[in-house]
């Protein structure tokens, strides 16, 4: 690793008020605590407002902030590829926002990694998304942000029409299909909606308020305990969530 790598990294690691040992951090650098010590020297003797001692442990100051801009060989891949995922599969305004964010993250690059950016051959190909599904995806995102219930006009796989209001609460992209996670008022339970299969989407203007046990994280915490309880966990849960198929 450069030495100007491992700098970036220490001030990572004591981002957000985290007190770590030299030892700690000796450790995840895989150097030793002397250069560890030179290290944050070095950092504090450029302005870097790291507090602390040996022996005791340091922290990063609140209010400093380092833009995170020496990407490694696969973190550059990484970041090129997901940005060009979004683009293909995701709604009309985060495709846009892809785009950009992959015009500012080679403005800052390095020419070595600028250069490696350009050489990513991974790409994304979504012939199945139309500007009615890119527009739908970014309407559920909004709710979602705002959290506004929606009243849905749904169609199962059978073809069947039934009303919903639900509570937005995420979205889910199974390769080419995208799934809102929401609390069905209908159903007192979690479901899941195929956003192509979703014909009037009609919000309210006040948001919900979250309640107890009608949460996204109260959603994950069910499909952990069925993840333990059943082999194939990941669909039985969906299943007890009634996905629609």
């Amino acid at each position: 690793m450069r030495r100007a790598d491992r700098l970036f990294q220490i001030v990572q690691y004591l981002r957000g008020g985290r007190l770590s040992t030299a030892a700690r951090l000796a450790e995840r650098l895989e150097v030793s605590e002397r250069t560890i010590y030179r290290d944050i020297a070095d950092l504090q003797a450029s302005g870097v407002p790291i507090d602390g001692e040996a022996g005791v442990g340091y922290l990063l100051r609140e209010g400093f902030d380092l833009p995170p801009l020496m990407f490694n060989h696969d973190e550059v891949v990484a970041l090129v590829a997901g940005a060009r995922m979004v683009r293909a599969w995701g709604g009309a305004d985060m495709a846009q926002a892809a785009e950009e964010a992959l015009q500012k993250i080679e403005a800052v690059l390095p020419p070595e990694a600028r250069a490696r950016a350009g050489q990513v051959e991974v790409h994304a190909i979504a012939a199945e998304m139309t500007p009615e599904l890119r527009a739908r995806i970014d309407e559920m995102e909004a709710a979602i942000e705002r959290r506004s219930r929606l009243t849905l006009r749904y169609r199962d796989e059978a073809g069947a029409q039934t009303e919903r209001t639900v509570r937005p609460l995420g979205l889910w992209f199974w390769g080419k299909v995208w799934t809102l996670v929401a609390w069905c008022e209908l159903r007192s339970d979690f479901r899941l909606f195929r956003l192509d299969r979703i014909g009037d989407a009609t919000p309210e203007p006040k948001p919900y308020r979250p309640e107890p046990g009608k949460t996204l994280r109260d959603f994950y915490r069910m499909m952990a305990q069925q993840d333990a309880r059943e082999p194939n966990g990941a669909s039985a849960a969906c299943r007890s969530a009634g996905q629609p198929r």
